[in-house]
């Protein structure tokens, strides 16, 4: 290794253990359920993006094994070339049609397609307004094109108002309003109407990345767009198929004059393989599963409702969530770290979320609770989380 490269590693690998904040991932030795086997251990899983539990549902896992038997195991090229299958196709159409746009474009991940979506769109002399706490494939996305970019603070409107007026003063071409649905680390939630209202005045593009809002918030967990009404006045709708629908990929849901735009500009579509045909299979699965299944949505909600207020309950900060995603914060990131050691010791994983993904001295535990589980699940989780806030003086 060259020596420049190892000191400065090494000095970087150094801080965080100096910090307490030098973690390598642990490892699941099972399926993605609400119990896992992991490092070893039986665990009540309270980390995981798998909302509806469909990872494991039975619809979407034979789909996946017939696509295999049918379509083989890989797309064999690119998109644009010669990886476009009909079951591409076929995600595409059901995707637009959940989310009642014209038509929808599948990413290889969420990531992806808020990089290409983002960068694509967005020239020199335009204009990026982000919330502040968006998610950081969307401040990447802002990175790599030559837009101008403004921040607005975390959900306060009167500051994209200012920002939107001095904008339109400025003559600047296009602008686009993007904002979390769903705040990943806090649980919170965008007022689309009011993005909505200001976009309609000061001629901007509204969009929303609804990650963790899909499968959560709408009808049938339709999303933030569907929640707030707005199915017909909304521009750009990006997703995930890794979290509420349990899989893989992403998409961008739009109008049908966006999408060819972007089959023929956006660098992450053009230039990364296409998504083999079991994880496409499986995504077409899992749409039709959250179309025809709500009681999976209802579940979730149950269980959300039961353990946070089993969380307040106990005297935990919880912030301000309003959706399964519920924080609990800690401080510093070290005593974040441990807390979350002592809980896997006792049980429950839930992963500790530091600096610089959020705040030093609003370090956390971030819970998400899931459809599949039970009741004695949560109440045995509360009952390790009382024990160990107790032992370490959170609670």
């Amino acid at each position: 290794m060259n020596g420049r490269l190892r000191t400065y590693l090494e000095a970087e690998i150094e801080a965080l253990k100096t910090k307490g904040l030098f973690r390598l991932p642990r490892v699941l030795e099972s399926a993605a359920g609400p119990r896992v086997r992991m490092d070893g251990r039986d665990i009540i899983q309270l980390s995981s993006n798998n909302y509806l539990g469909l990872t494991l549902h039975p619809k979407v896992v034979a789909a996946a094994r017939r696509a295999v038997e049918e379509f083989g195991a890989g797309p064999g090229a690119v998109r644009s070339i010669a990886g476009t299958m009909s079951l591409h196709l076929e995600l595409e159409n059901r995707l637009s049609r959940f989310k009642s746009t014209e038509a929808a474009l599948v990413f290889q991940s969420g990531y992806t397609a808020n990089v290409g979506v983002v960068s694509t769109l967005m020239q020199e002399g335009d204009l990026i307004v982000s919330d502040e706490l968006n998610h950081a494939s969307i401040i990447d996305g802002c990175r790599l094109c030559k837009a101008e970019r403004a921040i607005y603070r975390h959900l306060d409107y009167g500051h994209l108002r200012d920002i939107l007026k001095a904008a339109r003063r400025k003559n600047t071409a296009k602008i686009l309003v993007v904002a979390d649905g769903v705040f990943s680390m806090d649980g919170d939630v965008s007022d689309l109407k009011a993005i909505r209202t200001l976009c309609r005045e000061f001629d901007a593009i509204p969009m929303v990345d609804d990650a963790h809002a899909t499968g959560v918030l709408g009808s049938h967990g339709r999303g933030s767009v569907d929640h707030f009404g707005l199915q017909d006045d909304w521009d750009i709708q990006i997703g995930t198929m890794s979290k509420a629908f349990g899989v893989m990929g992403g998409y961008v849901c739009c109008p049908r004059l966006l999408v060819d735009f972007y089959i023929h500009r956006a660098r992450p579509f053009l230039f990364s393989s296409s998504h083999p045909p079991a994880v496409t299979a499986a995504c077409i699965a899992a749409v039709e599963v959250m179309e025809t299944e709500p009681e999976w949505h209802a579940r979730l909600w149950d269980n959300t409702r039961f353990f946070k207020e089993g969380l307040k309950r106990l005297g935990f900060n919880t912030g301000n969530s309003v959706t399964p995603i519920t924080p609990v914060i800690i401080g510093s990131g070290a005593r974040a770290a441990r807390f979350s050691d002592e809980l896997f010791g006792a049980g429950v994983f839930a992963q500790g979320i530091f600096f610089p993904m959020v705040a030093e001295e609003k370090s956390r535990l971030r819970t998400i609770v899931m459809a599949t589980h039970t009741r004695r699940d949560l109440e045995e989780a509360l009952g390790i989380f009382e024990e160990v806030g107790k032992s370490l003086g959170v609670i």
